[in-house]
């Protein structure tokens, strides 16, 4: 079917197929598209057809409307290290803004690789094992659009970032899912076992885990691997919080024997050097399974974000230094609202790793976190996000109580909204 916008008058005309003549009747799910399946894997879609906005975007915009202090989105509000900002700035004074190579640059490529080495003992090809991509975001579209056929299963934790769902709903994919619960969020081995089949095409994991903050322990890794051989499934693995962890070191899966052939890896520099709206992220792992993802990655943003490329690549040769100091700066502000929260009367879990601390507010009185998400601005002038965002509806109930707060801001701002927070106890 092809519509054709015709100014005078302003209707939609429809040829081919039905349709809808005016815009002004236009009813959304009478449109037909994979946009449906998407909306629906990522829990958008109303049973009445109604579209909703993610939780990112509605919480964000309550913080605006309301000039509540947004601990509900995952971005900071201090510029990463000056030398990363001034090789961006140089990069484009030096006339990078045009096309990089489909694959990204050289000088990117080779600092993820000898990146890779420094921190893990890896040694990936920067030419045929390494893809610069838009983010960990198109990375993990790519991968999920890639190596899944129409009714394979992907397998995910849960609570789960939601691009996860959305994704493997518009593959066509089947999710089935492993939960995390409060207070540890680690995983249940037997319901892995369980969960992975001769159907799994992917197993999904994120670590660090957004939105617990946990940390998968050796030996549940050491299981995905094994049940990957033993179902000849691949292991898709974000780790874009991979050096934001708390006194423990962060174990990349690739490491493990008999993971590397298997397994796609996942991360970007937004969050490490604070430029989340750079949107570089990589790929890397065995050059058959990067080839094939390739076939669609060239297609999605083709190429992206030229000259904050090397710039990129500067921040990853950085010292040791700045790696330890961003991951203590970061852990004294988790320590800072965990003690607001825990004041304010929140049952807080301690989080290893990431931007983001899990709360209960059920010892407050509120088994509905996403009720209180909504009234938090006018109680408290503060925003947050509820767990319940990341899960499935018929396993809404488990985490109905949690609440996500996010601790990359300002030392200032963290104080600020632990006093206002403390209201709720009183």
């Amino acid at each position: 079917m092809l519509w054709v916008h015709t100014p005078k008058p302003a209707q939609w005309r429809s040829y081919g197929g039905k349709g809808i003549s005016t815009h002004e009747g236009t009813s959304l799910m009478e449109l037909s598209g994979a946009w449906k399946r998407t909306a629906r894997g990522a829990m958008l879609l109303g049973a009445d057809g109604a579209l909703k906005p993610t939780i990112f975007a509605e919480m964000s915009a309550l913080a605006l409307s309301t000039g509540a202090i947004n601990l509900g989105q995952g971005f900071p509000d201090e510029d990463g290290p000056a030398e990363v900002l001034e090789a961006a700035r140089q990069a484009i004074s030096d006339g990078m803004n045009q096309y990089p190579p489909g694959i990204g640059f050289s000088v990117l490529r080779e600092a993820i690789s000898a990146h890779q080495m420094r921190f893990y003992g890896l040694a990936p090809d920067p030419d045929r094992e390494v893809v610069v991509t838009a983010g960990a975001t198109e990375a993990l579209a790519a991968a999920i659009l890639a190596l899944i056929e129409t009714g394979d299963e992907v397998v995910t934790f849960e609570p789960f970032y939601d691009s996860y769902s959305a994704m493997i709903a518009l593959s066509g994919a089947v999710h089935r899912t492993v939960a995390l619960r409060a207070p540890h969020f680690q995983p249940d081995h037997d319901d892995l076992r369980h969960a992975v089949s001769d159907r799994t095409r992917i197993i999904l994991i994120n670590n660090p885990h957004n939105p617990t903050g946990a940390m998968l322990g050796r030996e549940t890794l050491e299981l995905i691997v094994e049940l990957a051989h033993q179902h000849d499934a691949i292991i898709v693995t974000d780790e874009v919080y991979e050096h934001l962890t708390f006194g423990q070191t962060h174990v990349p899966i690739a490491t493990l024997p008999g993971a590397w052939d298997r397994t796609v890896t996942i991360s970007s520099g937004g969050k490490t050097f604070s430029t989340t709206g750079w949107k570089v992220g990589w790929m890397t792992g065995p050059s058959e399974l990067l080839q094939a993802i390739l076939a669609v990655k060239q297609f999605l943003t083709y190429v992206n974000a030229a000259p904050f490329q090397p710039a990129i690549a500067v921040g990853l040769g950085l010292p040791d230094a700045f790696f330890q100091g961003v991951a203590g700066v970061l852990q004294q502000k988790r320590d800072l609202l965990s003690s607001g929260l825990t004041q304010a009367g929140f049952a807080v879990s301690e989080s290893q790793a990431s931007y983001f601390i899990v709360a209960d507010a059920r010892p407050l009185g509120f088994s509905d976190a996403a009720d209180l998400c909504r009234r938090l601005p006018e109680l408290t002038g503060v925003v947050a996000v509820p767990i319940s965002a990341f899960v499935t509806d018929e396993n809404k109930n488990e985490y109905a109580s949690l609440v996500r707060f996010a601790f990359c801001k300002r030392v200032d701002v963290l104080e600020r909204a632990s006093a206002q927070l403390a209201g709720l106890a009183r």
